[in-house]
């Protein structure tokens, strides 16, 4: 039986959620980086222009479909945590996953259970659905989280490792 303290994100929730995006990237060390606003996570989350700041004509204005997914965790009316989450697939299993972008619980919060009922409630996403994985990445320093994901059944992938391209070199390599 789903966790009644967690639902998937209403539009509603924009303001809550980047609040919480923003705690999450001051507690990665990174809030400097985060520059998430309420439009862009309404149209990443409702549809409309996604994939950057709602100005930069990152897709064709026809393009109404979510790019993003959510589920909040809610105690006595307040959004505490979030599941910011979007499909990827897997050539080898032939069928979508789920990409964990961001979970996050407040402090205060913790150790009630939201943030394994945020998992769950992907994960039934996933069994419902007939996706074959759910995944997501963790800081190396984060050891209190790495605790609670491997006591989830959850295992690291040694043998990967995380390339991104931002700014100035994503700017070269796409011709701009």
């Amino acid at each position: 039986m789903p966790d009644p303290r967690v639902r998937r994100v209403r539009r509603s929730d924009v303001d809550a959620v980047v609040k919480l995006v923003h705690e999450l990237a001051a507690y990665e060390r990174a809030s400097d980086d985060c520059t998430l606003t309420s439009e862009d996570l309404e149209a990443a989350l409702f549809g409309g222009q996604a994939g950057g700041h709602a100005d930069s004509g990152a897709l064709p204005s026809d393009d109404a479909r979510p790019a993003l997914f959510a589920h909040v965790a809610e105690v006595a009316g307040e959004v505490v945590g979030c599941a910011l989450w979007f499909l990827n697939f897997s050539t080898w299993r032939g069928t979508h996953g789920i990409y964990l972008e961001d979970l996050f619980v407040r402090p205060q919060h913790r150790q009630a259970g939201l943030g394994k009922a945020l998992l769950t409630a992907l994960a039934e996403e996933c069994v419902r659905r007939g996706y074959a994985r759910l995944e997501w990445s963790v800081l190396d320093w984060n050891e209190p989280s790495i605790g609670f994901y491997r006591s989830l059944g959850a295992v690291p992938m040694e043998e990967w490792t995380v390339f991104r391209l931002t700014d100035d070199a994503l700017t070269v390599l796409g011709g701009g």
